[in-house]
């Protein structure tokens, strides 16, 4: 008998909504269909200025809640017509919705996600888990990152110690040790594509630099890349997670200020090397035994990402979670409608050990059909 989920996701990126339908009948999830709906320029500007402050915020964050549902719901709507499956043969739909202000940190911790769960669930005809982050913080943890969990039950192997990471707009890791009494950890290492995506915009009028070949053709800049290095939040000690709210235009433009004579190819070349430095940073100091690192997200798509990423390595191998059949670019939909699975039936979302929160804790709220 199957048992088939819906995960909802739209990241850091802000490209568009993705919609995943998984069957967890067996002990490795089967991905039988996906879908894809671009996000407007119109959409991803409103969601873009969104994430920092601004007039009016409460109306226009309210109005993007309900455009977003209808949204997510017209994308899970086109899934199940391509799969050819009714809505009532779906136990669930778990929907990430839209990160617009991430700050786990302070003394009243937050994250906030929008994209109205009960819209989608009167829109669908499906019952709706959502708001994964909010009790993973109630419990003292960031909140994020939340995909470990996931890597951790269809990626883990007790013959080789495993990494795993997701290069989003940003980019985290999941630690897989072979050792089963050794925790699983994982965190935000800082940037992935967001500066990638973000600079081809700006100067070759894209969304982001194809196949890295903007990059791939300038020289990096040691001394920038070394000023980019020094920001306090590579240094920081797990549990950490980080997004837009630090790692943004305006960073990027100071960081900036005093390298003019840089191209915009060398620039480009430089922030590639960030994103690959800093992840291998990252398991070179809290996972050093990694034997194989497995990526996902839309990075792995970055074909001279991936090469500096394996020149870092050397000799611990790259490779994408396709691998192991898991599809990378669908990686974190699939964690999600293995997260309305486990909301649904009681169980525990998150990973203390990732999250730094003091214990496993159901995740989401459900908004029923």
């Amino acid at each position: 008998m199957t048992q088939l989920y819906i995960g909802l996701m739209s990241g850091t990126s802000m490209d568009a909504a993705d919609a995943a339908l998984v069957d967890f009948s067996a002990d490795i999830p089967k991905l039988i269909a996906t879908h894809r709906t671009p996000l407007s320029s119109e959409l991803r500007a409103a969601l873009l200025a969104l994430c920092a402050p601004g007039p009016n915020e409460i109306e226009r964050m309210a109005q993007l809640d309900t455009q977003l549902g209808e949204l997510f719901a017209v994308t899970a709507l086109a899934l199940l017509k391509k799969a050819g499956v009714k809505p009532g043969e779906v136990q669930a739909i778990g929907s990430h919705g839209q990160t617009v202000r991430h700050q786990p940190g302070g003394p009243y911790p937050f994250s906030l996600q929008i994209g109205n769960p009960a819209l989608i669930a009167q829109l669908t005809g499906i019952a709706t888990a959502a708001d994964f982050r909010r009790a993973d913080i109630a419990a003292g943890g960031q909140g994020a990152p939340l995909a470990p969990a996931f890597h951790n039950a269809v990626l883990r192997s007790a013959q080789q110690d495993r990494a795993v990471v997701n290069i989003g707009g940003m980019a985290n890791i999941t630690v897989l040790p072979k050792d089963t009494q050794q925790s699983v950890t994982g965190f935000d290492t800082g940037p992935g594509n967001v500066f990638l995506d973000a600079w081809a915009e700006r100067h070759l009028g894209q969304r982001m630099d194809e196949d890295g070949l903007f990059a791939a053709g300038g020289k990096i800049n040691e001394d920038l890349l070394s000023e980019f290095l020094q920001d306090n939040y590579f240094s920081l000690a797990p549990p950490k997670s980080t997004g837009r709210e630090h790692f943004n235009s305006a960073w990027l433009d100071a960081a900036l200020k005093n390298h003019g004579d840089v191209s915009a190819q060398d620039v480009q070349a430089t922030l590639c090397e960030l994103t690959a430095a800093s992840i291998t940073d990252a398991v070179k100091k809290y996972a050093p035994t990694t034997q194989e690192l497995l990526v996902c997200g839309g990075g792995t798509h970055n074909t001279h990402l991936i090469q500096r990423l394996r020149a870092r390595l050397h000799p611990c191998t790259v490779e994408s979670t396709e691998k192991y059949g898991v599809s990378p670019g669908w990686m974190e939909a699939m964690a999600f409608a293995w997260l309305a699975k486990q909301t649904l039936e009681g169980k525990p979302g998150n990973l203390p050990s990732v999250t730094g929160a003091k214990r496993a804790v159901v995740l989401g709220t459900i908004c029923p059909r």
